[in-house]
């Protein structure tokens, strides 16, 4: 069959030529044979960032850190066959968290496919309902060449407008090297071919929705959870109205504030406060927050529920939400409770007090304090990435309310893998220092994003609590000896590992650091490197955690 590799590789210089002009900046590229077209186009476009990466899997989660820290979609190409399925939990991740994102897998032709070709599998519709938009516009031809820079566009647009992740798959016929020719000619000034714009926030003003009726004096408590920001000014809003913002790190509204709280999961399991704080309504803004304890406070109240949350999402896991709103809603508020309030300010400034006590008492550092250290140590402008699993919960549980600095998160799916790349591409697409948090099988599950990590001139500091296993496994009913044998246990859920982690890092040419608020205020500047946190039992800090609850139970008794 005969192949104009000019014509391909044209197609391919259309393609990158036409995402510069909608705004990318970023591509994340595994080594491959069949998608040497584009490998080439992108690496000779000044205008793009090339990041190169061995895994593919680790590739995908560094396009979705830039994606996450920008807002903008990177592109992550693969070569065919299995190297495109490498891309499925970032896809999925993307797809749960809004993050725009570009997946270009390359493709064998047609008559390569189910004829036992290697490296072939079935890459149509690969990502199933995870993307945005899915198109596979078959070998290049010139009868189409109107249509490449609408096909770039397009995608680009699917995925902004869309918060989520698009797949272009692209076959690719032998010869794969070629000089491009002369490019079609794209629209005047530079302009994208598709106009591509972010989606517009929420004002938080009201005039999206109407006016909602609400008793006089209403008491009523805003739940914010990741995302949250996005749809308004949260805080300012509630606090207008005198009501608590019981604010999630990830939400963008755990800043320093009167109205916000952010010791709420402890607050609520002290029985006597959370039944002595029944609101007349809640407002959840965002998606939920890690807490179950929240959860399950909300899910026991018989007041009005309004889920706030943009259009094509669904936020109520526990099926109480009565309305679900893609604004913040106007309300008509007569008179503030100034007490309604006051009551959650003091609960909160006690267990904050409560937590410090207790954190200080104890010799070394606990889980919580690394937690609690890493928040109020990131310098101002900084970014912090947390790990699902413990890390994630115990900065929502007892992390101080911060301004200045970015909070996020894999939350999307709540998985653990990849947050190693993820973080990379926070730092490599925000050019701020980065610090992410993560427990010790996060970080070993996604080592392979360490090769090369200190060549990429951005600077991330990780923070390795080891425990040597899964922590979150303790607090979860199997790890009662009358429930799962203590060596059963240990051996499905606990997995110790074994594992130096410092010489992990150093093997793989990072340095190492050991004082935790050191390592974390000096981020900037500091390039890739790992501290690492040795906690020991995991059952002391199950301990732990029961002794801080018990205190901010205390607390507000």
């Amino acid at each position: 069959m005969t192949v104009d590799g000019t014509l391909q590789a044209t197609f391919a210089a259309t393609l990158v030529d036409e995402w510069v002009r909608c705004g990318v900046t970023d591509a994340v590229v595994a080594p491959g044979s069949r998608s040497t077209p584009l490998l080439l186009a992108l690496s000779s476009c000044a205008a793009i960032r090339l990041h190169v990466f061995l895994d593919e899997r680790s590739a995908a989660f560094f396009a979705l850190g830039v994606g996450m820290a920008t807002g903008r979609p990177a592109v992550v190409v693969t070569t065919s066959g299995t190297a495109a399925v490498e891309l499925h939990p970032a896809v999925v991740e993307a797809s749960y968290a809004r993050v725009p994102l570009l997946a270009v897998t390359a493709d064998r032709p047609w008559e390569l496919r189910d004829v036992g070709a290697p490296q072939t599998v079935d890459q149509s519709g690969l990502f199933g309902r995870a993307v945005r938009w899915f198109a596979d516009p078959g070998v290049p031809d010139a009868s189409s060449s109107s249509a490449w820079r609408s096909l770039a566009a397009r995608a680009v647009a699917e995925a902004v407008r869309g918060r989520g992740p698009v797949h272009l798959n692209l076959p690719f016929r032998d010869p794969l090297v070629a000089v491009p020719g002369p490019l079609p000619p794209g629209r005047h000034d530079g302009a994208p071919w598709h106009g591509v714009a972010h989606p517009r926030s929420g004002t938080g003003s009201g005039a999206e929705t109407a006016p909602l009726p609400v008793p006089e004096a209403a008491r009523a408590v805003v739940v914010a959870g990741r995302g949250a920001s996005e749809l308004g000014d949260v805080v300012g809003w509630a606090a207008e109205r005198g009501w608590p913002v019981l604010a999630d790190p990830l939400s963008g509204c755990r800043v320093q504030a009167p109205n916000v709280i952010a010791a709420f999961d402890g607050l609520l399991r002290a029985g006597r406060f959370a039944a002595g704080v029944a609101p007349d309504v809640v407002v959840r803004v965002g998606a939920p927050p890690a807490s179950k304890v929240l959860a399950q406070w909300l899910a026991s109240l018989s007041c009005p529920q309004l889920a706030v949350s943009p259009p094509g999402t669904w936020p109520d896991p526990e099926r109480t939400a009565t309305d679900v709103l893609p604004a913040l809603p106007g309300v008509d508020v007569d008179a503030v409770d100034a007490g309604w309030l006051a009551r959650w300010r003091a609960a909160d400034d006690a267990a904050q007090r409560a937590i410090d006590e207790v954190l200080a008492a104890r010799a070394g550092l606990t889980e919580p304090a690394v937690a609690r250290t890493v928040v109020d140590a990131l310098p101002d402008g900084a970014r912090l990435v947390v790990s699902s699993s413990m890390p994630v919960r115990d900065v929502e549980w007892f992390s101080r309310p911060r301004d200045g600095i970015t909070v996020h998160a894999n939350r999307g799916a709540n998985g653990i893998d990849g947050i190693v790349s993820t973080a990379l591409g926070v730092a490599a697409g925000s050019h701020d220092p980065t610090v992410a948090l993560l427990g010790d099988l996060a970080f070993l599950h996604d080592s392979g994003g360490l090769l090369w990590a200190r060549d990429r001139d951005v600077d991330c500091t990780f923070v390795v609590v080891d425990n040597d296993g899964g922590g979150i496994f303790s607090f979860l009913p199997q790890a009662a000896a009358d429930a799962v044998a203590p060596a059963t246990f240990e051996r499905l859920f606990g997995t110790p590992h074994g594992i130096d982690v410092a010489e992990l890092a150093r093997a793989h040419a990072l340095d190492v650091a050991d004082d935790v608020a050191a390592a974390v205020r000096d981020a900037a500047g500091a390039g890739v490197r790992v501290v690492v946190v040795r906690t020991g039992d995991r059952r002391i800090n199950v301990d732990v955690h029961a002794q801080l609850n018990d205190a901010i139970t205390a607390a507000v008794a």
